[in-house]
């Protein structure tokens, strides 16, 4: 696999395009906090993570093949979900309006907070 194909493939799978920014192939439209590069260096392929303006080389392949395929299986692999998140989610979610009423309410019953305001309005 080469970079073109790459990019190809990881929006088949639908990775986010701010994910991943492969120069002169894929470049990042919007920048993230952190986002994966994959450029060649000299003989090299290094596959980088830049986080806040920062560059850390997180693995180095002798062939763009390799390197392509390690950023796919990195952007990728999900986790499994966690045993029983969708009946939790689809209870918080059903219940919505009456935790927001409970916080409302506890809210208002709160002491004075720091900044001198109390909780009633």
């Amino acid at each position: 696999m080469n970079r073109t194909e790459l990019t190809e493939q990881l929006r088949r799978e639908k990775v986010p395009d701010a994910l991943y920014d492969i120069p002169g192939v894929h470049g990042v439209p919007v920048q993230l906090d952190a986002y994966y590069v994959l450029r060649p260096e000299g003989d090299a392929w290094p596959v980088l993570l830049r986080q806040r303006g920062q560059e850390e080389v997180i693995a180095r392949f002798g062939t763009e093949a390799e390197a392509c395929s390690y950023l796919y299986d990195t952007l990728t692999d999900v986790p499994p979900p966690v045993p029983g998140a969708a009946e939790r989610i689809e209870r918080l979610l059903a219940d919505a309006a009456e935790i927001q009423r409970r916080a409302e309410e506890d809210f208002e019953r709160a002491p004075d907070r720091e900044d001198g305001a109390s909780g009633g309005v």
